[in-house]
């Protein structure tokens, strides 16, 4: 999944989860029922579970571009410096 597939996952899955909370919310205050609301509820969180959490082709429709192993290999990588020795040689 892309970094646009994400933000459109995690969009879809605010605007399904509040729709379901209000059409269940009506339904059970139409209803009378606390329980028919839960039932309505719960159907939304599965749902918007099964839109959202499988990785679906239409997430990564820009899909990033990775260095390639040979490539990679070309560039050295930096070296890390240990900032205790530069401190022991400033204060010599």
């Amino acid at each position: 999944m892309d970094w646009q597939g994400q933000k459109l996952v995690e969009q879809l899955m605010q605007i399904l989860l509040v729709s379901f909370a209000v059409v269940a919310f009506i339904t059970g205050y139409v209803l009378g029922s606390f329980q028919i609301m839960l039932l309505v509820y719960a159907g939304g969180v599965v749902f918007t579970a099964l839109v959202t959490i499988p990785n679906w082709p239409v997430y990564n429709r820009h899909p990033l571009s990775w260095l390639d192993p040979s490539e990679a290999e070309k560039h050295p990588k930096p070296q890390i410096t240990n900032p205790s020795t530069k401190k022991r040689a400033a204060k010599k």
